[in-house]
């Protein structure tokens, strides 16, 4: 009885080894089926985990700057926006374009002086139309250049639809220069002396003389209806429309004088 114990535990054991041996020999050639690659491809793998690793790391260090910047980047828009609130409060009380008014008032007071040096001798007629600005007397004291007091796209959309009609800031701006440049021209022809004007405007002269003395019009800017000739402000609807929508904005005052409608520019209070 206890042979046959022992016999069958001398099977198991040699069984036991039998099993161990077929699963080293299965490693063995496990092991040895590729063995040019393994290696290789193993050490691949490591060198992309360690790029990856690298890269990772660089994306942190971006993204740790860029939080860095997040507060100097607000700081910088708020200064932009508010220079940009600036500018375009500045931009809406200079129109689209400035007309020379200076240049265009000289050389419409000059076509009117000394018509008869210019009718004798072309050649010494320009010669003084010339040297004329350098002449011209000046304007009465305390008058100052006339007012150029712009409107703001504020107040234009402040008007209603049926009085705004279709002008724009710029139109209405524009008419404001021209109606600048005929009353520089008035203030020029008032203070010309007789001899220096032809007849017909020697009796225009007067004619401003005597509305300038009045009262409502005295120390003031101001031209005649008969002064529009453009080229921003004409006497038809558009040209209405703008002076009863600056006349609306407090930009000017009309009165009548004998036969004259008298446009007066006022200046801000």
């Amino acid at each position: 009885m206890e042979a046959k114990k022992a016999g069958s535990s001398l099977d198991d054991l040699m069984s036991s080894f039998n099993t161990r041996i077929a699963e080293l020999q299965e490693l063995v050639i496990a092991r040895n089926m590729y063995p040019a690659t393994s290696i290789t491809d193993l050490s691949a793998v490591d060198a992309a985990l360690k790029a990856m690793e690298l890269q990772l790391q660089a994306i942190k260090d971006r993204l740790g700057d860029e939080t860095l910047a997040i507060p100097k980047a607000k700081s910088l828009i708020d200064a932009s926006l508010q220079q940009q609130k600036k500018l375009q409060n500045m931009s809406v009380y200079v129109p689209s374009s400035l007309p020379e008014r200076s240049s265009i008032t000289n050389l419409e007071t000059n076509r009117c002086l000394l018509p008869e040096f210019s009718k004798q001798d072309p050649g010494f007629g320009s010669l003084k139309l010339e040297e004329q600005p350098a002449a011209l007397p000046k304007e009465k004291k305390g008058r100052g250049s006339p007012p150029l007091w712009y409107i703001t796209t504020d107040e234009l959309d402040s008007l209603s639809s049926y009085m705004r009609g279709r002008l724009t800031q710029e139109k209405v701006n524009a008419a404001i220069n021209d109606m600048a440049t005929y009353a520089e021209a008035n203030v020029q022809l008032i203070a010309a002396p007789k001899k220096k004007l032809a007849e017909n405007l020697w009796e225009k002269a007067l004619e401003l003389r005597d509305i300038a003395m009045a009262e409502a019009v005295k120390g003031k800017h101001f031209f005649i209806e008969n002064d529009i000739k453009g080229p921003a402000l004409k006497l038809d609807n558009t040209g209405k429309a703008i002076l009863t929508v600056l006349r609306h904005l407090g930009r000017i005052s009309e009165t009548r004088i004998g036969h004259h409608r008298v446009i007066i520019l006022l200046k801000p209070q």
